[in-house]
């Protein structure tokens, strides 16, 4: 049977997955559409997660660890996130 990851780990593991399946640095999404056909902003969405994803990294690099709710915030976040990026065809489901 599998070890359950402590806290760090999940978090980095959440982080590595977010960098692997949304375009967190490719700079076509931070941009708007020309025609105003966004669902929600996501350039604000990925500002928003930018920012996340970088105080979490400092804070773990710091020896912070996060706590069941921080992590479970944080995924939520991303899950809606990934969501809205789906909506505007940013991302393929």
């Amino acid at each position: 049977m599998a070890k359950k990851p402590d806290r760090r780990t999940a978090m980095l593991q959440i982080i590595e997955q977010v960098k692997f399946e949304l375009p967190l640095y490719d700079s076509d999404t931070f941009i708007c559409g020309p025609d105003n056909s966004c669902i929600g902003c996501p350039k604000k969405l990925m500002e928003m997660l930018e920012s996340e994803v970088s105080y979490w990294e400092c804070a773990l690099e710091r020896g912070d660890s996060p706590d069941f709710d921080d992590i479970s915030r944080f995924g939520k976040m991303c899950r809606n996130i990934k969501r809205g990026l789906v909506r505007n065809n940013i991302v393929a489901a």
